[in-house]
């Protein structure tokens, strides 16, 4: 039998430093985006910035790049059926008004 540590990975805390900081760096651009008017692109750009603190999140502290094939398919799709919500979300508010009249 396998011993269940083998296939274990271990990031060094250098590693867990650097994640962290991009992080906070991230954080603080939001902030700082935040701030600035960029008209409706500042939504675009809020989300792009979560995306991508979102993505180190999950890749280095819930040890998803370390993980098994069946694990980053259930991940895969989780965002998947997130992405799903959005769209049908968008389409709703999108295509609000174009009757002009409430309720018809």
């Amino acid at each position: 039998m396998s011993d269940p540590q083998e296939n274990t990975h271990i990031d060094s805390v250098g590693t867990y430093v650097k994640i962290l900081l991009a992080l906070l760096v991230a954080t603080g651009v939001t902030t700082a985006v935040a701030r600035v008017d960029l008209g409706g692109f500042s939504v675009v750009v809020a989300l792009g910035i979560a995306s991508a603190k979102m993505v180190l999140v999950a890749l280095f502290f819930m040890h998803i790049r370390h993980s098994t094939k069946l694990t980053r398919l259930v991940v895969l799709g989780g965002l998947l059926w997130l992405a799903i919500l959005l769209l049908l979300t968008m389409t709703d508010f999108a295509s609000r008004g174009i009757l002009g009249v409430p309720g018809k």
